[in-house]
């Protein structure tokens, strides 16, 4: 396990025993986010698979500063595989606080990257980046620090999978 937090994007990577096309079938199903994600914050996901650039599904997510709330996902890197990237935009909120943030992006990019190693081994990467929004970086995830727990639990619930 490799943990690489830059300046704008933070990055966990393992090394997974199972093919990269396993994995990304994982990778491409909204619902099963909601089994393997390390933050705790996901509650529901739409079940319909992405395929491409311009797809998007809908996660339901709670956390203490926001309750419940509802993020847009759209795809916006897929390269069959190899790489999944969406970026989030909140579309609904129920505190009443976090109403000026809904349709406001916070321009960060979500995704993994996936590197075979042999027939049956791949290194996945999951990045949080927000190279795009700097200025939202410290606000929502401490300069990134937030994440590393994060993205380390979901790639050990993704290769548990396996």
């Amino acid at each position: 396990m490799s943990v690489d937090p830059s300046e704008y994007a933070t990055s966990v990577t393992r090394r997974i025993e199972a093919p990269a096309e396993e994995i990304f079938a994982v990778l491409c199903d909204p619902a099963a986010h909601v089994a393997i994600d390390g933050s705790g914050m996901l509650r529901a996901a739409e079940a319909e698979l992405v395929t491409k650039v311009g797809d998007s599904f809908v996660v339901e997510m709670w956390n203490p500063n926001m309750d419940d709330y509802q993020i847009t996902n759209t795809i916006v890197a897929f390269d069959q595989d190899r790489q999944i990237r969406w970026h989030p935009l909140l579309t609904r909120a129920s505190r009443p606080e976090a109403q000026d943030r809904v349709g406001v992006s916070a321009g960060h990019v979500w995704g993994f990257e996936l590197t075979p190693i042999g027939e049956r081994v791949t290194d996945v990467t999951e990045t949080v980046d927000y190279s795009a929004s700097p200025e939202w970086l410290q606000e929502l995830s401490q300069g990134g620090r937030t994440w590393i727990d994060a993205l380390t639990a979901t790639l050990e619930k993704l290769a548990a999978r396996f």
